[in-house]
């Protein structure tokens, strides 16, 4: 029996264009999906069989069967693994919540990895599974960045970025807690449909949208700094600015504005979207826990699903700079 566990994370700014050269600030949740891959002597059809027993948004594994199933068979695949001869059952739990924006294809993918690094003694090492899981993000969201993959492994708080083709991301350092509250829209959406969206801007106004790009980097690189130092009410408001700038691209979604706003309503420093867009997860930053808590409470009193977290404090290791496969 091999096990495999992987954070879920959340992304502050930067979302969707990591491939169109913007940086992304992110972090890994402390919540992760546990995945435990066992031998099944017998089994037929795919080679092997899953119980995923996640606690979920309602509707979201049913909605991301097909493509979690596709998930596996690639990174199968791609470790070169012969399960006519060595059939498997997967088990799928953790604390992590599967739903849109939070890293849970990420964290089930590299959770796998890690299982079946286990299982088989493939002699994988964290950057080698950390790309496995890139692998198998393909599956839900067409060309994976690479962010939520590298977030589920590597755990903390980073500037994620690719330059010249090559993944990279680098240690942040907050000079104060960063508390957030994740509220969810109820809405599950194709991420891989966000690519087409994100294509079809640049092909309708290339220079609106390259000097959009151009803002959201230098937004990146001020949040950053105010981070590092300690001022999280810039870092908040930078938040709220770029989630202007998401709306106006038609990434963001009705609930999703409205969450933001009461939370910013109710003392937050600032909130936006995180994850794709069109749904899944908001994100708040706020001052402390007891505005973390008085917020959530607000929310889950509707039944709104909400994830509370401080974020940067679960780094898997103390390498600052790292390059990714």
């Amino acid at each position: 029996m091999g096990k495999g566990t992987a954070f879920g994370k959340s992304i502050l700014i930067g979302d969707q264009f990591v491939l169109n050269g913007v940086p992304a600030i992110l972090s890994a949740l402390p919540y992760q999906t546990e995945t435990i891959v066992e031998r099944a002597p017998g089994l037929g059809g795919r080679g092997f069989t899953v119980v995923d027993n996640r606690v979920e948004v309602p509707g979201y594994k049913k909605k991301k069967e097909e493509a979690c199933y596709r998930s596996y068979e690639q990174m199968i695949k791609v470790m070169g693994l012969d399960l006519k001869k060595n059939p498997i059952k997967i088990t799928v739990g953790g604390d992590l919540l599967a739903g849109s924006g939070v890293g849970a294809s990420a964290a089930i993918s590299v959770s796998f990895a890690r299982a079946c690094n286990r299982e088989f003694n493939l002699g994988l090492d964290a950057i080698e599974e950390n790309y496995i899981g890139w692998e198998g993000e393909h599956a839900y969201h067409g060309i994976p960045s690479g962010v939520d993959n590298t977030a589920s492994s590597f755990g903390g708080l980073m500037m994620y970025m690719i330059r010249d083709g090559k993944k990279m991301y680098e240690r942040i350092v907050p000079a104060k807690p960063l508390y957030i509250v994740l509220a969810n829209s109820g809405v599950t959406y194709n991420t891989a449909l966000l690519d087409e969206h994100v294509e079809g801007m640049i092909k309708n106004n290339a220079e609106l949208f390259y000097t959009t790009m151009s803002k959201i980097t230098s937004q990146v690189y001020e949040m950053k700094k105010a981070i590092e130092s300690g001022d999280l009410a810039s870092a908040g408001k930078i938040m709220t600015e770029n989630h202007k700038l998401l709306i106006d691209m038609d990434l963001s979604q009705e609930k999703l504005i409205e969450l933001c706003g009461r939370s910013i309503e109710m003392g937050a420093y600032g909130a936006k979207l995180t994850g794709g867009g069109k749904g899944g997860y908001m994100v708040a930053l706020v001052k402390d826990e007891d505005m973390q808590k008085k917020i959530a409470s607000k929310f889950e009193s509707e039944g709104v699903p909400v994830i509370t977290a401080q974020l940067g404090i679960n780094a898997a290791d103390n390498v600052k700079f790292r390059i990714l496969k």
